[in-house]
């Protein structure tokens, strides 16, 4: 992986000050403030923008569908979502067309064939992941591959000038693999990481937890890496969402990071290199029940609570306009000087 530099805190002062003398009170802009910040620091300039913006969504199955009920919906739903997608029907296509974001769709190991689709970026490692209450879920190179393609896709789209990118993704039990992330990274103990899903009822949610509690004791001493980690627990989709996190990082982009599943992937880019945190925007706070914990773990305040838990990167195509609103306050708002306005 490219190296990430940290960001220099040089220009904070500047940005700051070129903030407090536009025609409001200090402070006044809330949050919109820290935003347009953070983005002029990423981009080290005091005149920020964002071009091209762009959500990748990577869908992937997941072996422990097949033998544990750890979804409601079964592994198919996968296959037929990624159809929804190539065809528009889905809530993240209406966010995209809205917000006239860049939408690619990838095919990171779906347990499907897909014909060649010029909407289809085709990156499939295998056809879904093993079955890890049994054993690892990739091998070490499966892993190193799909990191690799996550950094291959960014790196295309940052050469067609995109500066600001967020993550998505789809695979009916991906939750589960988000959960097992979680658990190892934050180390908060597995039955506070699981959640519904896909809507799972009570009674279900427990099996989850019991399945997923053997799981982690079956592996957990046989991890020493994140890289071993992502192999053991992750999903296709979400092993090459890490790796897209630290390439858009090194890249000096603008990530936005939407809910649980892409949070898990930025938990493993994260213990890799600490640096990729100073690029990252947390657009919202999911209902899924290990979220906001992961969030407290970063220490990181997120743009939205919607209650949303659906997934596809919608989290972050609906906060984008906020973010494009901090960077046009900062360029285009009159300061006290240039208004002719007193200051207090």
């Amino acid at each position: 992986m490219s190296k990430i530099t940290a960001l220099s805190k040089e220009i904070e002062t500047a940005l700051q000050r070129k903030i407090d003398f536009k025609t409001k009170p200090i402070g006044s802009l809330g949050m919109l403030e820290n935003i347009a910040i953070k983005i002029g620091r990423i981009q080290n300039t005091l005149t920020p923008k964002i071009t091209a913006p762009s959500i990748v969504v990577f869908a992937g199955d997941h072996g422990i569908t097949k033998s544990k009920k750890v979804s409601p919906y079964p592994q198919e739903v996968t296959q037929q979502m990624v159809f929804n997608f190539l065809n528009g029907g889905a809530a993240i296509n209406v966010f995209c067309k809205q917000n006239k974001i860049n939408l690619k769709i990838v095919d990171a190991g779906v347990n499907a064939n897909f014909d060649e689709n010029k909407e289809l970026i085709s990156a499939k490692i295998a056809k879904g992941t093993k079955d890890f209450s049994l054993e690892k879920a990739m091998t070490t190179l499966q892993c190193k591959a799909a990191l690799e393609k996550g950094k291959e896709i960014v790196n295309n789209l940052f050469q067609n000038k995109c500066n600001t990118i967020g993550f998505g993704e789809m695979g009916i039990g991906n939750t589960s693999s988000a959960a097992l992330l979680m658990s190892y990274f934050t180390k908060i103990g597995i039955e506070n990481c699981v959640g519904k899903g896909t809507g799972l009822d009570n009674e279900g949610l427990q099996q989850k937890k019991n399945v997923l509690t053997e799981v982690y004791q079956k592996h957990i001493k046989n991890i020493d890496s994140p890289t071993e980690a992502l192999a053991t627990f992750g999903g296709f989709e979400i092993v090459m969402m890490a790796g897209a996190i630290l390439e858009a990082a090194a890249l000096k982009m603008t990530i936005l990071i939407d809910g649980f599943i892409v949070t898990s992937a930025l938990l493993a880019a994260n213990a890799i290199d600490k640096n990729v945190l100073d690029y990252c925007i947390f657009t919202h706070s999911s209902g899924e029940q290990g979220h906001q914990k992961i969030l407290d773990f970063l220490k990181v305040k997120p743009i939205l609570n919607l209650g949303l838990r659906l997934g596809e990167g919608t989290g972050a195509a609906v906060a984008l306009p906020i973010i494009q609103s901090a960077t046009l306050f900062l360029n285009e708002m009159a300061t006290f000087e240039s208004a002719n306005v007193s200051e207090a």
